[in-house]
């Protein structure tokens, strides 16, 4: 009965606290629709996707992934050191962009929750040792910023379809792409619900400042 009201007690203060994460715009996240195979394949080792040599590489020293979280009692932020990229710009325009996140890399702003990030409960580092996001589609317009950007984020070994808004632009010898977004952490399977008494929240809000020197 203790434990029940703590949780109750816990899910009223999740829903009533807003963070920053809440202040984010929503990504739009849809399933991939694949033909179903006739058998089901053999199991495949985790493997780590290749960049194509292609577009102009992103500056990592300059650019920067990262994410927040939120539970009752407060937020925790994050994100990676080890990521590569590239974007493809065609005049003054950015028409297609792919980055690629060694999770081994991810970090947060405490020791034991960085050590728990990379577990099965939230990354499973050691099977999915990377996640990416290709881009499929980068438009002009949409609410939030200057371009609306579809792509397929493959994320602790489940891709869905990812639709957000990124402020872009392309002056002189650099691009840049930003963007901020709350998506949610359970549609890729990362469902560790937390303490009963200090829930974390399925949003996700993620960072995205990345450069593209062009010269």
């Amino acid at each position: 009965m203790h434990r029940v009201l703590i949780l109750g007690l816990a899910l009223s203060a999740l829903g009533a606290c807003e963070t920053e994460v809440d202040t984010k715009p929503a990504a739009e996240v849809k399933e991939i629709q694949a033909p179903v195979p006739e058998a089901a394949p053999t199991p495949a080792a985790a493997t780590v996707p290749t960049l194509p040599e292609k577009g102009i590489k992103v500056d990592a020293t300059s650019s920067k992934i990262a994410f927040m979280g939120a539970k009752v009692t407060g937020t925790h932020s994050g994100g990676f050191s080890d990521f590569t990229g590239y974007a493809v710009v065609e005049g003054e325009e950015l028409t297609e962009t792919m980055f690629i996140v060694d999770m081994k890399s991810t970090f947060s702003d405490a020791e034991k929750l960085t050590k728990h990030l990379k577990s099965a409960d939230f990354f499973s580092v050691d099977a999915n040792p990377a996640s990416s996001f290709t881009s499929t589609s980068i438009t002009a317009g949409g609410e939030g910023g200057t371009h609306t950007v579809t792509g397929i984020l493959d994320l602790r070994g489940q891709k869905k379809e990812l639709t957000f808004p990124a402020t872009i632009t392309v002056a002189g010898d650099m691009a840049t792409f930003k963007s901020e977004f709350k998506m949610n952490r359970q549609l890729w399977g990362i469902a560790y619900p937390g303490k009963p008494d200090d829930l974390i929240k399925d949003d996700v809000a993620i960072i995205l400042d990345l450069s593209f020197p062009r010269s």
